[in-house]
């Protein structure tokens, strides 16, 4: 008698099983991401009010404090990768979310003086929500691994923060809107990078994951606004 039965191929069922353990375990990172991106909101908002009533610190000296807040952010972020497998990786994140928002104070200051400036506010948060939701599908629809990207978007930050610090001495307005508008596409490229590589496995650290995450959105969203403010600021 014959039978269709075939034998079970055990390397192929084996090599399913690690495909879906390795699904499941980038979910996960993405899911701790997502969450630990959402309690990066309560400190970068204290930080923000924080900013706008002391934000005349860093009015009185932009450059030095320029100069200081990078060298602080950069400090923080090597103690989170340092501590990126411990409850202190997250406290430092969450420090430098805070610090973060306090940098952002004056411009929220500045901006809510306008006439249009709380709907300005919005548009930029709206545009960084629409951007983040864009970079997210296309991170976990695209079927290619986009680590080639990464070199390339490093250089481009370097080249971008050359250029934000060249022009702080410069202050050419149209400099400052190019800046601003390069900013955006090098940043959306770069959350599009950061999630596909904790999609497809690359990035196995939820914190490290949000700290890169985080950062994109910021520049994002503190560009989007400056842009904002720039073309469509309206005194009183």
């Amino acid at each position: 008698m014959q039978t269709d039965l075939q034998p079970v191929n055990s390397n192929t069922a084996y090599s399913d099983t690690l495909a879906s353990a390795d699904r499941a375990a980038a979910q996960k990172v993405l899911r701790n991401t997502y969450l630990l991106l959402a309690l990066t909101m309560v400190p970068t908002f204290g930080g923000a009010l924080l900013g706008m009533a002391t934000g005349g610190i860093i009015l009185q000296h932009p450059i030095i404090a320029s100069i200081v807040m990078l060298a602080a952010v950069f400090g923080l972020q090597m103690g989170i990768h340092a501590n990126r497998d411990s409850g202190l990786g997250i406290v430092l994140l969450l420090l430098m979310t805070g610090v973060l928002g306090w940098w952002l104070g004056p411009i929220l200051s500045y901006a809510l003086q306008l006439r249009n400036g709380a709907a300005l506010v919005g548009y930029a948060a709206g545009g960084t929500a629409v951007i983040f939701f864009a970079m997210a599908v296309v991170a976990t629809t695209i079927k290619r691994d986009l680590a080639f990207l990464g070199k390339f978007l490093f250089v481009g930050m370097i080249a971008l923060l050359v250029a934000m610090l060249a022009n702080m001495f410069l202050q050419i307005p149209a400099l400052a809107l190019a800046i601003s508008t390069l900013v955006i596409v090098v940043f959306s490229l770069f959350l599009m990078y950061d999630l596909n590589r904790i999609v497809t496995g690359g990035e196995t650290n939820y914190i490290v994951a949000a700290t890169g995450v985080y950062m994109s959105l910021y520049n994002i969203f503190a560009s989007l606004l400056q842009l904002l403010l720039s073309l469509a600021g309206e005194r009183d």
